[in-house]
């Protein structure tokens, strides 16, 4: 299983995750406690190997504001939120789909990327509030040919719980990986371990 450490802004903390075997790095370019610039995301990230994916986070871009950021942060990928992805962008797209009513399922069946992550209802931000969304909600039968991602309050005490429920392609933490709202080293090498030590027997 693949795993996503979102909201990253720091080079200790980029270095840390990477080192630790996260497969996805998460840098948020809406507005956030955790929102950070394009070109310190390039500075910070010009050590990870190309198997680590970045991934830039943003809610309803317009286009071109997201291609200049994908390529001023040399970004791999770009997670939207907000809105459905309907354009061509130069790199893959993660559709987010907040989980909380009927719309999130106009939304999966709408959906023209590969990658789908389901979050919890936004609150002052988009993503990383720390809650869990009604995984009862979730039906994921129809969707065999996408790539699930599970995000939303995450922690390492419930990851084993959602690896059994969704066997999601990869799941995302953020908050789930802080201490006071801070990313916390040694959160993001325990989570990591443990995805990868219950997901790889």
């Amino acid at each position: 299983m693949k795993v996503k450490i979102c909201g990253l802004q720091t080079k200790e903390q980029v270095d840390t995750a990477v080192k630790n075997g996260a497969d996805y790095l998460g840098f948020v370019f809406a507005e956030s406690k955790r929102k950070i610039s394009p070109d310190l995301v390039r500075e910070i990230t010009k050590d990870v190997p190309k198997t680590v994916k970045k991934v830039g986070v943003m809610v309803a871009p317009n286009y071109q504001e997201a291609e200049e950021i994908i390529q001023q942060a040399k970004l791999d990928m770009i997670q939207i939120h907000g809105m459905a992805a309907t354009e061509h962008y130069s790199v893959p797209v993660i559709q987010a789909i907040t989980v909380n009513s009927e719309e999130h399922i106009k939304m999966i069946q709408a959906a023209t990327t590969n990658y789908l992550l389901f979050d919890a209802p936004p609150q002052k931000f988009v993503g990383g509030n720390g809650q869990v969304f009604d995984w009862k909600k979730l039906d994921l039968d129809q969707l065999t040919d996408k790539k699930i991602i599970i995000a939303g309050g995450l922690t390492i005490e419930n990851l084993q719980e959602a690896k059994e429920r969704f066997s999601p392609y990869a799941v995302d933490v953020s908050s789930g990986v802080e201490t006071n709202g801070v990313k916390d080293l040694k959160k993001i090498r325990a989570f990591l371990k443990k995805a990868k030590e219950e997901y790889d027997v």
